[in-house]
């Protein structure tokens, strides 16, 4: 009799917080759904208060705006989210809610770097590619051009880091750096000379070839001036190189 008694009770209180359960939820689904939560701002800001280049926030708040679904409390952050990276310069964005009806958007821009491939593609500083309007990205400074396999990009970047560091105490630099499809690199220096350093392997790395020219060129450059146009590193003792009127090249075989 007890047992049952304590069975009931135990029934009628599970459904009494069930029905309570359901109310509360009704009810906060309703003031949920009140006017007064309907999104009603959107902010748009740079990354670490970084000024937008590129990125018009009234611009691009307009051609987001309709694609973002719901209120305050039902708006998908994550679908949010990944319309404003679906925007050109934007790299990425970061969305929170702002009581009690604004959400505020930050966003990183791309920094371009120079070109890649022959598609009209963007690489930037941090190796990403990107489709932008070139003509932009010219207007922050002189762009570099790139090409490798896909999924190179950021060991190109990379290597240019690399490359300009070494070629420093010529005070030259890296305009163009490509990546074959062996793995084999190629740059052009800032005075337009053309260097094959080929593949890199575990005997000898591509800074020793570096190095071997970094110590040979002023001698040269005294011999030959600005005739220079290619030099290739890819021997292991020598070099072969092309200059106006003169093709000098190593009997060793190539790497």
């Amino acid at each position: 009799m007890w047992q049952d008694i304590r069975t009931l009770n135990a029934t009628a209180n599970a459904l009494f917080g069930l029905v309570a359960l359901a109310l509360v939820s009704c009810c906060l689904w309703w003031i949920a759904q009140r006017p007064y939560f309907t999104l009603k701002v959107i902010r748009i800001e740079g990354a670490e208060q970084a000024q937008l280049r590129h990125i018009n926030p009234l611009t691009v708040r307009s051609a987001v705006l309709a694609r973002i679904k719901g209120n305050f409390f039902t708006a998908n952050l994550d679908t949010v989210r990944q319309t404003f990276e679906s925007v050109p310069w934007v790299r990425k964005a970061t969305v929170r809610r702002d009581w009690p009806n604004q959400l505020t958007v930050t966003l990183e821009e791309h920094t371009p770097l120079g070109t890649w491939g022959e598609d009209g593609r963007l690489l930037s500083t941090k190796g990403d590619v990107f489709t932008a309007n070139l003509a932009e990205a010219e207007e922050d400074a002189n762009l570099l051009a790139f090409n490798g396999p896909v999924g190179s990009e950021k060991e190109v970047v990379a290597r240019l880091n690399d490359l300009n560091e070494w070629f420093a105490p010529l005070n030259l630099s890296t305009e163009a750096l490509s990546l074959s499809g062996r793995y084999a690199w190629t740059l052009k220096l800032s005075n337009g000379v053309t260097v094959e350093l080929g593949r890199e392997k575990s005997n000898t790395t591509l800074k020793e070839r570096v190095d071997r020219l970094v110590g040979i060129y002023p001698q040269l450059l005294a011999r030959l001036q600005d005739r220079i146009e290619s030099i290739d590193m890819r021997y292991p003792n020598g070099l072969a190189l092309k200059a106006q009127g003169l093709k000098v090249g190593s009997d060793s075989k190539k790497k």
